[in-house]
């Protein structure tokens, strides 16, 4: 059971420009390019906001089903048509690949819709138009074939006008790029369904036949919402898709985990700030937020150094990033900075674009998380694929780290393989080893991994916090905390190489192969909790430069922060 209603949901884009080129114009424009190319100037003149007002305004779509004997109803906000370029008097339904509608959904925190979705939007439209198929040639393909389609399509719509005013949802006249539990074992294809005939029956059954890059005049992107209402409360689609007993009310296929594409082009709308920085944010299933904080310019012959930093306990992306602190302000603001010490790495190690993306959870706990959604760590395995993918051809140097439970990550990681890729470049723990496991073979897959190149490094960053004091008393077990778990790792891979060990009464130092492994375990004569002051006093820029000509170059781990000047004002 299906129906629409007169509600509309806003996204938020830019105002067309004034000199935007109509539909038409646009089309011509990029008849010649290539496919990449094309694509790219598609959804650059998406995010500038080159889209007809009608199309803005996204329609409600209800949808119900009977589960365990009590009626459920669900509200999906769809796009009124197919994406468009354009104006209202002059747009141009333009096909794409499902990359780059990835790509363009990820811009209005919206996705493509399941099988059942386009049913429902068919079934609710009160204007269906009869499918106007080509003859089939290799011109299928090609931007004068997509504008003549176009033509007919506006032809078709011209004349239920009157009745029918522009926003009014529209289906029927293409078929629907669409997600499927199919495209779980069909990687690097495109999934396609719909082109509804007047008998409700549509013309091309699901079809995962093409390869991701085919882009068709028959092919239409129509978005969805993440925001679903089921009986009126707030959820996002994924994890109604995911859950089994309510994935029916959206997907006729059972649950559905895969609900994105690979996007094609990252996404591009972003802001920028005084220190020229593009921030992207992404959303992964289940429950995670990344906030991507690249160079706004970056050099295209520079390699690209991807830096994936999990967050400790409690800790949101905009605190973990930091800013000049005022009074009054949250405390948690001010104890990291990663965001300053970042800027300090890009002004003194500028060979590289450095690129840091930030994962945060539901209920900022990455050890919650991982014990609820990630046992085997699959899914960490799969985001980080995902994250490299991002940048495509440029095949980044990737570091894994984080602080406190952010840890926790990077050993879901570690879990949910049996080596260690190659392009990991560093792994980094900020007082955050405490989910180790020689059970769990971690020693042995870093062991592997640190002898199968020189280019490989990792960093142990801890305190002796079994010995601190909070309100006068002990807070972590003598094993369970970084200090106890950063000596059964030293103990484990001890076994595999050898260690120098260098100390003091300030610290232990230990260190193996040739300075690309190093420990650097901080004694704590007065038990003060040191969790967040080894971060804030320079540990992340410690942490990605040790067993380099960097290390100590410019600042000391422990010394004044050498990053102020870098710190953002709000």
């Amino acid at each position: 059971m299906v129906a629409a209603s007169t509600s509309a949901g806003e996204i938020t884009l830019p105002p067309r420009p004034t000199t935007a080129p109509g539909g038409r114009a646009f089309a011509q424009s990029i008849t010649n390019l290539p496919f990449s190319a094309r694509e790219k100037a598609i959804q650059t003149e998406f995010t500038r906001g080159n889209v007809p007002d009608f199309w803005r305004r996204f329609v409600e779509v209800k949808m119900s089903r009977t589960i365990d004997g009590r009626e459920l109803r669900a509200s999906c906000f769809v796009a009124p048509d197919y994406l468009a370029i354009g104006s209202d008097d002059d747009y141009f339904l333009a096909p794409i690949s499902p990359g780059t509608a990835q790509g363009i959904a990820d811009e209005i925190d919206c996705l493509l819709p399941t099988r059942r979705m386009v049913e429902a939007i068919y079934a609710a439209a009160p204007v269906k138009l009869k499918p106007a198929p080509l003859p089939p040639s290799a011109a299928m393909v090609t931007v004068p074939v997509f504008l003549q389609h176009n033509e007919s399509v506006r032809h078709q719509r011209a004349e239920r006008l009157t009745q029918f005013p522009l926003g009014t949802l529209v289906a029927g006249h293409k078929k629907d790029v669409v997600i499927s539990t199919r495209l779980a074992g069909s990687s690097g294809k495109v999934a396609i369904f719909g082109w509804h005939k007047p008998d409700g029956q549509p013309i091309q059954p699901l079809y995962l036949g093409h390869d991701e890059s085919w882009t068709d005049y028959s092919h239409g992107v129509r978005l969805v919402q993440r925001r679903v209402l089921i009986n009126g409360a707030a959820t996002t689609a994924e994890a109604v898709l995911a859950d089994p007993r309510l994935s029916g009310l959206l997907s006729d296929e059972g649950p559905l985990h895969r609900t994105r594409y690979q996007p094609l082009v990252p996404p591009s709308r972003a802001g920028t700030n005084r220190f020229q920085e593009r921030e992207v944010t992404l959303h992964f299933h289940p429950e995670v937020r990344v906030v991507v904080n690249s160079p706004a310019a970056p050099a295209p012959h520079k390699p690209v150094r991807l830096v994936l930093f999990a967050l400790p306990n409690g800790n949101t992306i905009e605190q973990t990033i930091g800013r000049r602190f005022e009074p009054g302000d949250d405390w948690q603001f001010n104890i990291q900075h990663i965001g300053a010490q970042t800027r300090w790495l890009r002004e003194r190690m500028p060979e590289s674009s450095l690129v840091v993306a930030y994962l945060e959870c539901t209920g900022k706990s990455w050890p919650a998380w991982r014990a609820k959604h990630d046992p085997d760590g699959q899914r960490s395995v799969g985001m980080v694929a995902e994250l490299r993918r991002q940048f495509g051809g440029l095949k980044p140097e990737l570091v894994l780290t984080g602080h406190s439970g952010g840890g926790s990550f990077t050993f879901s990681f570690l879990n949910g393989l049996e080596q260690i890729p190659d392009d990991i470049g560093r792994i980094a723990f900020l007082d955050s080893n405490y989910a180790y496991d020689a059970a769990r073979s971690h020693h042995t897959k870093l062991a592997r991994w640190l002898n199968a190149s020189t280019n490989h490094f990792l960093c142990v960053l801890a305190y002796h916090d079994r010995i601190a004091l909070l309100n006068g008393k002990t807070f972590v077990s003598e094993n369970g905390g970084t200090w106890g778990r950063s000596q059964a790792m030293l103990a484990d891979l001890g076994t595999l190489f050898p260690f120098a060990r260098d100390a003091d009464a300030q610290w232990q130092r230990h260190t193996a192969l040739g300075g690309r492994v190093k420990f650097f375990l901080k004694e704590n004569p007065t038990k003060a909790v040191l969790h967040t002051v080894q971060v804030e006093r320079n540990g992340f820029i410690h942490a990605l430069v040790t067993g380099t000509p960097a290390e100590n170059r410019g600042y000391a781990y422990f010394g004044p922060r050498v990053y102020e000047p870098w710190i953002a004002p709000e």
